[in-house]
């Protein structure tokens, strides 16, 4: 298994984190998500995101250099955990998912959470896996130009103060 380095993401990033994005927003999301929200999702809108995101991404690089995934935390919510379909399998998303704990464990709060919408059945199995427990559907606002849209998820949460999350 490659080792992965984990660090803060740069702005030099942001272009190669909205490649991961859209593909593997797609993976999880299409057919998902209503109709509404896919057609605001654009390459071109990931891009944008992406960049005005960086100071919140986390990302995960081989030793080659290429990034293999990243995740976004803010505050409590780890709100995106993405990894290359080429790197997937080899631990990536887990390393970035147990840095986001600690984050948000740094941040001063008891308890991450994160939304996954009902459909993405191998995000929520990761996410299982890893200790994280389904608390029940909710209505996610997610973020578009016009404000918000109301998407059904699953709140996933997870206690990190006191655990190995923030140990290191």
């Amino acid at each position: 298994m490659p080792a992965y380095a984990i660090r803060p993401a740069r702005a030099e990033d942001a272009a190669t984190v909205a490649e991961i994005w859209i593909k593997g927003w797609a993976d999880g999301h299409l057919g998902n998500v209503p109709d509404e929200l896919v057609a605001v999702r654009t390459p071109d809108a990931f891009r944008r995101r992406a960049g005005d995101r960086v100071a919140a991404t986390t990302v995960a690089v081989n030793a080659a250099g290429e990034i293999a995934g990243f995740v976004m935390v803010v505050a409590d919510e780890v709100e995106q955990v993405y990894v290359a379909a080429t790197h997937r399998g080899g631990g990536v998303a887990a390393s970035l998912l147990a840095e986001a704990e600690r984050q948000v464990a740094a941040g001063g709060h008891d308890r991450a959470w994160l939304a996954v919408v009902d459909g993405n059945h191998r995000a929520r199995r990761f996410y299982e896996r890893c200790g994280w427990s389904d608390d029940g559907m909710v209505t996610y606002q997610a973020e578009v130009a016009a404000g918000t849209l109301a998407v059904a998820c699953h709140r996933y949460g997870k206690v990190v103060s006191g655990t190995s999350a923030v140990a290191g």
